[in-house]
Parts: structure tokens; C-alpha cells; sequence
């Protein structure tokens, strides 16, 4: 009787699985119904009149707030074989003001998100000094700080234009751009702490993620705005962001300001590492290439509309995107309608700060007919933002870093808005 037993046993089992395995099938259109909450949101019942109702108690979210569930904004992946290597992107045209969210910041990550204690991790500055130090995070936050609004663009932004247009909408085109408040200690004072010798030039900074990323930055630089930051719009850094420690160089391309900061070493030259040897060097029409092109140049781009839009019918619309120059402030911003043929001034939304973005509005009355838009920046020390053709025809199309021409966005007659190269 046991065989039999056993082979009842086992009918069981199946059939106990099969009902499993058949229960989401069934269950499906209801799934399928069901809400979820977009990421950084809880999803709760709305009343046909809150008036009626009384609201969620206080404290509900255990002390650190959501967003509303209606609001769905998220930054986007690029698509890349491996996540730790790849980058995500702001969505540019639902941002509001001239702030990026911390949770909507840009990334770009060469060996993944370390997750570091902030108890356990110091910073070790040495080389060309009188005293080499080592600086907890404790000690660091002790120090006198500065808090400074300034923007961060990977020198990879835009890469993939210079030969056709690409990206189907401005969060791929641009979206490797944020703008945030960062709060933190002047690299001066950390000098004055250790003494920098006479022949100190240049400086390694070196990360803890698992890329062990390390660039060179000119002394110069470092004594005049750079900040070792821990604040990030008003709390800790997030850890996507460098969280305990990070470099800030306003102005100067992304990929210098060292997330996970953990060691600065003076020296009376540059390192010459790979990632400003081998990578973030900018190839030239014939062949060579330009080293240490740290800063960024005149830019700005249109938010809205831009690609993927649908303007519904002829009327007024008001223009809106940014600008930005890591040379200084924003003077001033010029639109154009008709694909750079003429150009007006716009009007900038909120007061110009040294690298920081600008954000800036332009009345349009769209007649139903095919349109190109375009924007341009030119900052305070005169750099006028290229146009396609101006910017090829010194770098040619050999590069991947600083592209910085003209964006156009094309308006049909149907109101669709795509991405052109004129």
C-alpha cells in the first residue's frame, strides 16, 4: 500500500501547484486593475470629496515625507550592458524652478554605489603639504561651511548628436544636467589646515566606489570655489550622489567631481590617469586630442515643447528651457523660430548665479505651420553657444565630450515636435 501512498501524495502536490499556477491566470484582470504607487510615492484611496473625509494622520509616513501619487516623474536608464557602469537622466522638461530634486539628480556611476558608513570613512589629504592629514567626516562637518548653487553636467552630455539626432526627446538629449544647492567645506580650508608647498600645482582626487576613480584638478581651481560637500539640498548627500563625501568644482565637467571622496594627494603635476588619458579627452578632426578641457561651455536648450511633445492645436504657448556656461553667469538667452534665421531675446525667469543654470521664457503664437525652435546662450565673458555647423567645423565629429551646439527642435503641422539637425 505504500507505493500507492506515496503516488496519492505526489497527485496532491500537483495538483496543489497546478492550482497555484492557475490562480494568477485567473486573477489576472483584477491585477491588472490594480494601482501602483510611482517610485517615491504611497498609494492611497481618493474620496469623491475630501471635504468629507478626514485626511491621513500625521506621522504616517514614519517621519520622512512622500511625494503625491500623482506625481510620476522619474529619471530614465540608459541602456548599457551593465547598471554599475551606466547612467541614468533628469527629466528636464517636468523639472520645476531652477532646482533638481535630489531624488531626480542625474547619475553616473564607473563601478556601481558603494555603500559606505560614514563612522568608518575619512579623508586623506597628503603629497606636496606641510602636515598630511587624515579628516573624518565629524571632523570635516565641524569646520566653518558654504553653501552654493551650482550645476552639474557630464561632459558626455548631448553625445550622442554630433552626427545625427538621436535622442527622441530632451530628457536623452540634455538630461545629463542638474542644478542643486551643495553644502560642504571649502578645499582652502582643508589647505590652510595642511600647509600646500610652494611647488603644489595639481591634485588627485580619488573615490572609494569600486572604480577607484581618481582625476587630476589644477590647485588653481581647488583654492577658488571647489567644495568637499556632504549636503545636497538640504540633507546628507544621497548615495547615488558620493554619499558621505564629494567634490564640487562648479563649472568644471562631472566627471572631476569625485563622488565618495576619500583621498586628495598635491602634486606639482598632473596624474595622467586613465580617465583623463584614455577617457574624457576630446578627439579631434585630425586624430589628436585635447587634454584637460575641464570646463563647460555656453549651452542651453529648449524644455518645452521639445521632442515627443504634441502642441493640440495653433495658439499661444510660452516657450521655457535652460541655459548654463561653466565660464561664469548667464547674460543672456536668444530664441529663434524659424531655425536660426532671426533671433529675439528672451526673458530669464530667475537671477543669474556664477555656473549655475538660468531659466528663461519666450511668448510664441503658433500659427499651425511647420516651425523650427531653437535657443542660444552667451554668457558674461562673451562665449556665444555654437551652431551645429561653427562647433563641427573646428572639432569635427571624431568626439564624444563637450558638444555644446545648438539644439533644434522641429514643430510639424500636426503639432508633433522632433529632434533635427539643421
Amino acid at each position: 500500500m505504500k507505493p500507492h501512498l506515496e503516488l496519492d501524495r505526489r497527485k496532491l502536490i500537483f495538483s496543489a501547484a497546478a492550482a497555484t499556477a492557475a490562480a494568477p491566470l485567473a486573477a489576472a484582470p483584477a491585477l491588472a486593475e490594480k494601482k501602483t504607487a510611482p517610485p517615491g510615492a504611497v498609494l492611497y484611496d481618493v474620496p469623491d470629496d475630501p471635504t468629507k473625509e478626514m485626511g491621513r494622520g500625521v506621522h504616517e509616513d514614519n517621519g520622512y515625507g512622500t511625494r503625491s501619487q500623482f506625481e510620476t516623474e522619474v529619471r530614465v536608464k540608459a541602456d548599457r550592458p551593465l547598471d554599475a557602469t551606466s547612467w541614468t537622466y533628469t527629466p528636464l522638461a517636468a523639472t520645476i524652478g531652477n532646482l533638481t530634486p535630489s531624488g531626480l539628480h542625474f547619475e553616473r556611476h564607473h563601478g556601481g554605489i558603494p555603500t559606505i558608513d560614514p563612522a568608518r570613512h575619512e579623508l586623506y589629504v597628503h603629497g606636496l603639504v606641510d602636515i598630511a592629514k587624515k579628516f573624518t567626516i565629524a571632523e570635516i562637518k565641524s569646520l566653518p561651511s558654504v553653501t552654493r548653487r551650482c550645476f552639474i553636467e557630464c561632459s558626455g552630455n548631448t553625445l550622442d548628436e554630433w552626427s545625427k539626432p538621436t535622442g527622441k526627446n530632451v530628457q536623452v538629449t540634455h538630461g545629463l544636467l542638474s542644478t542643486t544647492e551643495w553644502t560642504g567645506v571649502p578645499f582652502a580650508t582643508l589647505a590652510r589646515h595642511v600647509g600646500l608647498q610652494e611647488n603644489a600645482a595639481w591634485v588627485l582626487a580619488e573615490g572609494a566606489d569600486a572604480a577607484v576613480m581618481t582625476r587630476s584638478i589644477p590647485i588653481g581651481k581647488l583654492m577658488s570655489d571647489a567644495l568637499i560637500a556632504y549636503g545636497q539640498n538640504g540633507e546628507a548627500l544621497r548615495p547615488e550622489q558620493g554619499y558621505p563625501l564629494r567634490l564640487i568644482l562648479p563649472g568644471f565637467e562631472g566627471n572631476t567631481q569625485i563622488k565618495w571622496l576619500r583621498r586628495l594627494q598635491v602634486s606639482d603635476r598632473p596624474f595622467m590617469t586613465h580617465e583623463e588619458t584614455a577617457a574624457y579627452t576630446d578627439l579631434l578632426k585630425d586624430g589628436r586630442a585635447k587634454l584637460f578641457t575641464l570646463e563647460m561651455d555656453a549651452k542651453s536648450v529648449i524644455t518645452f515643447p521639445s521632442g515627443e511633445m504634441m502642441l493640440p492645436k495653433p495658439g499661444h504657448y510660452l516657450i521655457k528651457g535652460f541655459a548654463w556656461s561653466g565660464r561664469g553667469r548667464v547674460y543672456a538667452v536668444d530664441v529663434s523660430l524659424d531655425g536660426g534665421k532671426t533671433w529675439a531675446p528672451a526673458r530669464l525667469d530667475n537671477v543669474p548665479e556664477p555656473m549655475s543654470t538660468v531659466r528663461f521664457s519666450y511668448p510664441w503664437h503658433w500659427d499651425g505651420k511647420p516651425a523650427i525652435l531653437q535657443s542660444r546662450c552667451i554668457d558674461e565673458a562673451g562665449n556665444v553657444q555654437p551652431t551645429r555647423s561653427e562647433l563641427i567645423s573646428v572639432r569635427g565629429v571624431n568626439s564624444v565630450y563637450h558638444y555644446n551646439a545648438i539644439q533644434s527642435w522641429a514643430v510639424a503641422s500636426d503639432g508633433s515636435v522632433s529632434n533635427v539637425h539643421v
